[in-house]
């Protein structure tokens, strides 16, 4: 069983974090019908077009300062029982202006729920700032100046979600340089959607020390040993993998290569609730289908604490908990959602 194990998650969207149950509090709040997209405790989507058009009238739904708080608190305190001792969440600005609230009002909403976690579950939480790939070149710059400012003292770091088929990473390089400078953490979506050339772009133009997903590397065989020799870690989330068809199953996945071949690897869960999994699940699966035991597991949370945008003396405390304790006391088992 893995649900005790210490557990550490550095990519996930919080706007695709939130529960169904939580999703349908706030349309009734807001007066909104989600039917056609929640039966149950269940989002119910059938292609990628389906997927996005019930992320985005879920996330229309959080559009205040305490809505957010509520989301991070609630998101966090879901995988804290799971074993969780640290998160990293991706925020959009540009959600938050879709939703109609501010860039500085959302970080501060999103950094309320974190506070409130931290103080009664002792999780440990981050915001990466994102730029959205498909909003083109200004957006992604305009979002990397707004990481860069010092929104929040919980803001550490900044990357790129979106269609990594559109466009050209090169395009975004100034965004990247402008966040690096800042002293932020970088990463960047690649070799999800888009193969092995998606992965040797970001190295060669962003120069990243975390890549999002990044699995497709496996298409190439050199650019693996790069990986290894870099020392890239990679943000592997196999449960979104798997519902996206980018895996057959968890048992075929291509994270046991990339382990085998020395590139570094995390857990992630992505957008959870959307993909039937959960933190707890990922590690789960990772044991069960995959054959990875306890210590491969701690090994991957150790990794993720060392690649974590946090400051030395915390990333020291997280590690201190991961080689320290021998299990996590948890409130539920992890293979439920």
């Amino acid at each position: 069983m893995t649900h005790e194990l210490p557990k550490a998650e550095l990519h996930c969207h919080i706007e695709g974090a939130a529960s169904p149950g939580l999703v349908v509090e706030q349309a009734a709040h807001y007066g909104t019908d989600v039917s056609a997209f929640i039966d149950g405790d269940r989002f119910v989507w059938h292609d990628f077009t389906s997927f996005l058009a019930a992320y985005d009238t879920a996330s229309s739904l959080f559009r205040t300062e305490e809505d957010y708080a509520r989301l991070a608190e609630s998101y966090l305190a879901s995988i804290a029982a799971q074993g969780a001792i640290y998160s990293e969440i991706f925020v959009s600005p540009d959600h938050a202006a879709d939703a109609g609230l501010s860039p500085l009002a959302y970080v501060a909403g999103l950094g309320e729920g974190i506070a409130r976690a931290r103080a009664k579950h002792a999780i440990e939480c981050r915001m990466i700032v994102i730029g959205v790939r498909h909003l083109g070149a200004e957006a992604v710059e305009r979002a990397a100046r707004f990481a860069a400012s010092g929104p929040h003292p919980l803001v550490t770091g900044f990357g790129m979600a979106g269609d990594e088929r559109i466009g050209r990473l090169d395009a975004f390089a100034d965004a990247f340089s402008l966040a690096r400078q800042a002293g932020l953490g970088i990463t960047v979506h690649a070799g999800e959607l888009a193969g092995a050339e998606s992965v040797r772009d970001a190295l060669d133009h962003i120069a990243p020390s975390r890549i999002g997903h990044g699995v497709r590397a496996v298409e190439d065989f050199a650019l693996v040993e790069r990986l290894a020799e870099t020392t890239t870690v990679l943000e592997v989330c196999p449960g979104s993998n798997v519902a996206l068809g980018i895996a057959a199953d968890f048992a075929s996945h291509p994270l046991a290569e990339l382990v085998a071949a020395g590139v570094p690897v995390t857990l992630n869960s992505d957008d959870p609730p959307y993909f039937d999994t959960s933190l707890g699940h990922e590690y789960a699966m990772a044991a069960q289908a995959m054959g990875f035991d306890d210590a491969a597991l701690r090994r991957m949370t150790r990794t993720a604490i060392e690649a974590a945008f946090v400051d030395e003396q915390t990333r020291g405390e997280l590690l201190a908990k991961v080689d320290s304790q021998s299990t996590i006391p948890c409130s539920r088992p992890e293979e439920g959602i």
